[in-house]
C-alpha cells in the first residue's frame, strides 16, 4: 500500500499498478505503472457508450474485445522487438496491428491523451479494463492492413469487431448510472475471467447470471484435474515436469486445483456479494478436456463430443468423479470457509432426471447439500427433455438457466458451428420460442425462477422484448451489452408487456 501510494504522488493521478513476487525469495516487484483511466471514470458515475455515424468499406473483421472505437494510422509489427516504433508514433492515436505465428492478431488504439505501455502479451484483459477498441483473430489482416493507412476500429457490433477504411465519424454519449432505469426483470452479466470482475463492479447489474467454471480451470489452472489426483502415477516425464513447474509449492497437486478454482470463484463472487453469482460446474467437453495437460489419458475419443460425456453425465461417472470431488471442494471453500453465500451452483446439460438424483448425490456425497447453509441449486435448461419434463426438473432444482444456443441446436437439430446452415440457427424459430414460453410457465407455476444467458438479447431488441412478455425472471449479458439489454427491458416493460 505505501509503494502505491508513493507511485500516485509521483504521478498525480490514480494509477494501474502491476506487481510480481519471487517465488524463491519472496520479494515483492513493481513490473509497471500507468495512468488508470477507467476507475476514474467510474468513479464519477460515468459510461460511455459508442456509436459509428457513417457506413464504410470493410476491410478485416474478428473478434471484439471491448466495445469503443477509434481511429487513427496503421502501424504494422511484424513481432514484438519493433514495439519501439510504434511506441514512438503513439502521441498520433495510431492503431497498431500485429501478426503472432500467423495466427493471432489486433488493431488496438492507443488512448491520445495518456498511451499506455503494456505489454501485447495482456491484450485481450487490458482492451477491456482500459475501454480500449481491440480486435483479435482477423485472420487476414497482416495481407490486407498497410503501414500508415487510416482506419477505424468499431467493436459496437456485439462479438463481431470490424475495421473499415479511411476515418469515419462516431459518437461517444456519457451515460449517468444515476439514469439508468430500474426494472422488474433482473439484468445480470456473464463473467468469464475473474481478472476482469472488478472492471464491472460499477455497473447497477443484479447479479451474476454465469461464471463458466471451465474458463477459470483453463485460464488459471491448465491442468487436468484427474492429472491432479493421480500425479504420483503419471509416466510421461514431460507432463510431469510441466505439472510441476505450475504447482510450485505445492506438496499436494490436489490442493493447486483447489486453491486456484477457489480464489478464482471468489473473486467474482465476492465482487457481487450479496447479489447472486451463479456457477456453472464444469462442461468442458472431451476433446477439450484432453487438451489441458495430462488430460489426454483420462479422456475418450468421441466423433461428436458435442453430445457426448460432458455435463452432468460426468460428476457420478466413476472415470471423472474424483475430479467432480475437487470441483465440489472449491465450491464448499468460496461458501463455507470464505462466507460467500451468494454462490449458486448450476449443472450443465442435465439429460434425464435419474441423472439429476445421481448428480445431487455425489454433491451430497462431497458436502454439497442442496438447501444446506441457503445452498440453492439450478439446472441449465438447454436440452428438450428439460423443457418437457419441467415440472418433474423443478422438483430437484431451485431454478434454471436457459442456454439458448444448445437449446436452439438440439430441438432444430442444427450444428450451431456449421456456416452452411447458419441461417437456419435462429433462435426465434417458433419451436425455441414456444419451448421457452413453456418452461417459464411450467416453472412459475413450481414457484421457480428462470434466466436466460445468451447474446440474443443484446443484438436483437425484439428477442429481449419477447422474453419480458414472457415473464422471464433474469436475463443474463455480457458487460458491454448491459446498457443496451437494460435499456431494450426497459422499454418492454413500460410498454406495458412486462406485467
Amino acid at each position: 500500500m505505501r509503494w502505491a501510494t508513493v507511485i500516485e504522488d509521483h504521478y498525480g493521478c490514480p494509477m494501474d499498478i502491476e506487481w510480481a513476487k519471487d517465488g524463491h525469495t519472496g520479494e515483492l516487484y513493481i513490473v509497471q505503472a500507468r495512468p488508470e483511466t477507467v476507475q476514474a471514470k467510474a468513479d464519477q458515475g460515468v459510461l460511455q457508450s459508442y456509436t459509428l455515424t457513417e457506413p464504410g468499406e470493410v476491410l478485416v473483421t474478428g473478434l471484439a474485445v471491448g466495445e469503443a472505437v477509434a481511429t487513427g494510422e496503421v502501424c504494422k509489427l511484424a513481432d514484438a522487438s519493433e514495439i519501439g516504433r510504434f511506441l514512438r508514433r503513439i502521441g498520433a492515436g495510431d492503431i497498431h496491428h500485429r501478426s503472432r505465428l500467423g495466427a493471432d492478431h489486433e488493431a488496438r488504439r492507443r488512448d491520445r491523451d495518456r498511451p499506455r505501455r503494456s505489454h501485447f502479451a495482456r491484450r485481450d484483459r487490458q482492451s477491456r479494463a482500459g475501454g480500449v477498441a481491440a480486435i483479435l483473430g482477423t485472420g487476414e489482416g497482416t495481407s490486407i492492413l498497410n503501414d500508415g493507412q487510416a482506419v477505424t476500429v468499431s467493436c459496437t457490433g456485439g462479438d463481431t469487431g470490424v475495421v473499415y477504411d479511411g476515418t469515419l465519424a462516431f459518437d461517444v454519449e456519457e451515460i449517468s448510472l444515476d439514469d439508468i432505469s430500474e426494472t422488474r426483470t433482473k439484468v445480470m452479466l456473464n463473467v468469464a475471467d475473474p481478472t476482469t470482475a472488478f472492471r464491472w463492479w460499477r455497473l447497477p447489474a443484479d447479479g451474476v447470471g454465469l461464471v463458466r467454471m471451465e474458463f477459470v480451470v483453463n485460464n488459471h489452472i491448465g491442468i487436468h484435474p484427474l492429472a491432479l489426483v493421480g500425479f504420483d502415477d503419471i509416466e510421461d516425464r514431460d507432463v510431469v515436469a510441466r505439472i510441476e513447474r505450475r504447482t510450485r509449492g505445492y506438496a499436494d497437486k490436489a490442493e493447486y486445483f483447489v486453491d486456484h478454482l477457489a480464489s478464482g470463484i471468489a473473486r467474482i463472487a465476492a465482487t457481487w456479494s450479496p447479489e447472486p453469482v451463479i456457477l456453472r460446474m464444469s462442461d468442458f467437453k472431451t476433446n477439450e478436456y484432453a487438451s489441458l495437460i495430462g488430460g489426454a489419458p483420462f479422456e475418450p475419443s468421441e466423433e461428436n463430443p458435442m453430445i457426448g460425456w460432458r455435463g452432468a453425465s460426468r460428476y457420478y461417472h466413476p472415470d471423472y468423479r474424483d475430479g467432480f470431488a475437487l470441483e465440489c471442494a472449491a465450491v464448499r471453500r468460496v461458501r463455507d470457509a470464505m462466507g460467500l453465500t451468494n454462490l449458486v451452483v448450476m449443472i450443465p446439460f442435465c439429460r434425464t432426471l435419474e441423472e439429476a438424483d445421481s448428480v445431487l448425490d455425489v454433491m451430497a456425497a462431497n458436502d454439497l447439500v442442496r438447501g444446506r447453509n441457503g445452498l440453492e441449486v439450478y439446472v441449465m435448461a438447454e436440452i428438450p427433455a428439460n423443457i418437457i419434463l419441467a415440472t418433474e426438473f423443478a422438483e430437484r432444482f431451485d431454478g434454471f438457466s436457459i442456454g439458448s444456443n444448445d437449446l436452439t441446436q438440439l430441438t432444430l437439430g442444427v450444428d450451431r458451428d456449421s456456416a452452411r446452415l447458419a441461417e437456419l440457427f435462429d433462435e426465434r424459430n417458433p419451436a425455441v420460442t414456444r419451448s421457452i414460453q413453456s418452461l417459464i410457465a411450467d416453472a412459475h407455476v413450481a414457484h421457480r425462477k428462470v434466466g436466460l444467458c445468451g447474446q440474443r438479447p443484446s443484438n436483437d431488441p425484439s428477442f429481449a422484448e419477447f422474453l419480458v412478455e414472457c415473464g422471464i425472471d433474469s436475463i443474463s449479458v455480457t458487460p458491454d451489452a448491459f446498457l443496451r439489454v437494460k435499456d431494450n427491458v426497459a422499454r418492454a416493460e413500460s410498454a406495458g408487456t412486462g406485467g
